[in-house]
């Protein structure tokens, strides 16, 4: 099998590194890194001196934080940060559609890189699919990090099937389209038990949380997990019957994972 194209200097690619973000991004009150981020994970952000992320403010607000715990190699001035095309982040780039391997030519001429997203690991619910694939495609290694996934943890917590799930992304936004969509979820999850996990936009939650009691049957159980690795973290899993006989409500400036099944 080819290693990939080789630059004409011949030398040595550099790697990928997948850098995961703590997830409070957008949170009034971040989180210590140290508490969610292992160290050999800052060791290597903390030399890396080009990277590929989603917005290079908000990465390098990340990295001043990786440096008052490990001392960045280079000045945040010095790095070397490109930003995911817009069209990237609106429309996703697991279609295939986004031609990535120019973003690698650091990686191609010797040097590592890390992708980083705005929270969690980077292409798991999150853009950076098509960086990860153009690295494969022209021979590079991707070594992803340890770090924060809301979606296992979230589905850890669940008590629900974790040896069959599946991640939907988001629902429709139109009341009707979201209704169907969330009857056919719940008919697959009672039907194989395979669970349902699927993200809203913060400002969308109460909305979510309120299609969800009145369209599922009573005996669906409904998990949402909330502020995940901050101090306000909050993971419930009842019944739907439960959900709608207690008052409950959502942070619209928090973001939650959902997952149903039985």
């Amino acid at each position: 099998m080819s290693a990939g194209p080789l630059p004409a200097s011949g030398a040595v690619p550099g790697k990928l590194y997948l850098v995961p973000a703590p997830l409070d991004f957008g949170c009034e009150s971040p989180t210590r890194l140290e508490d969610s981020l292992p160290l050999g994970t800052l060791q290597v952000a903390a030399r890396l001196n080009h990277w590929i992320c989603e917005n290079a403010k908000s990465t390098r607000a990340y990295l001043k934080r990786v440096d008052e715990l490990v001392p960045l190699l280079q000045p945040i001035q010095a790095l070397q940060l490109q930003e995911l095309p817009r069209e990237v982040h609106k429309k996703g780039d697991h279609h295939g559609n986004f031609d990535a391997r120019p973003m690698l030519a650091p990686a191609l001429a010797g040097h590592d890189m890390g992708l980083v997203s705005e929270a969690g690991m980077p292409a798991v619910a999150d853009p950076g699919s098509s960086v990860v694939r153009a690295a494969h495609d022209l021979g590079l290694t991707v070594v992803p990090l340890v770090g924060p996934v809301s979606l296992l943890l979230a589905l850890a917590a669940s008590g629900l099937n974790g040896q069959q799930f599946a991640f939907v992304g988001y629902l429709p936004q139109d009341a009707g389209e979201r209704t169907q969509r969330i009857r056919d979820l719940e008919s697959l999850a009672l039907k194989t038990g395979q669970t349902q996990l699927f993200i809203e936009t913060p400002y969308r939650n109460a909305a979510m949380l309120q299609a969800l009691l009145q369209t599922l049957e009573h005996n669906t159980r409904l998990a949402i997990c909330s502020g995940l690795t901050l101090a306000s973290a909050q993971c419930h899993s009842h019944t739907v019957k439960q959900w709608r006989q207690q008052s409950s409500a959502l942070d619209k400036h928090t973001p939650a994972v959902f997952a149903i099944g039985r």
